[in-house]
């Protein structure tokens, strides 16, 4: 079992619709936000917060993590939902956050686009898009 809650794009929504201080941290990168897409929360007032765990091409760690959640505006008293491409780098993100005092952090544990299914292809089996979240692209 991990050391940090998982939990469904469902409940994730629910949480973010519901909880004032609930806030979504998407970790992928500045690539994926563009050409893959983005959570869209407009329709319950919230922003997509942008803060890459992993820092693209190189794939490294954004040595900033921490710095940026601060700049964004976060604070240990938010609910902190965590959510990558398929649920990993988001766990390593939500750990990350522990460690610096945040103690809310939560990982959307199938991501945006969800795990690969038998063909190789993912959003069809889980995740944000699979789940009939809002999304926007481009």
């Amino acid at each position: 079992m991990s050391d940090i809650p998982h939990v469904t794009v469902a409940e994730t929504w629910e949480a973010l619709r519901t909880n004032p201080a609930a806030q979504l941290i998407d970790v992928r990168t500045n690539a994926e936000w563009t050409y893959v897409g983005l959570p869209d929360l407009s329709a319950i007032g919230k922003p997509v917060h942008r803060i890459a765990w992993q820092v693209f091409p190189a794939m490294t760690v954004n040595e900033r993590f921490v710095e940026d959640l601060e700049a964004a505006g976060l604070t240990p008293d938010h609910a902190l939902y965590f959510l990558c491409r398929s649920g990993a780098r988001s766990l390593a993100a939500a750990r990350a956050a522990i460690a610096a005092g945040y103690p809310h952090a939560f990982n959307i544990a199938d991501g945006f686009e969800g795990p690969l299914d038998e063909a190789g292809h993912r959003r069809t089996r889980a995740g944000w898009i699979a789940g009939g979240l809002p999304w926007k692209q481009g």
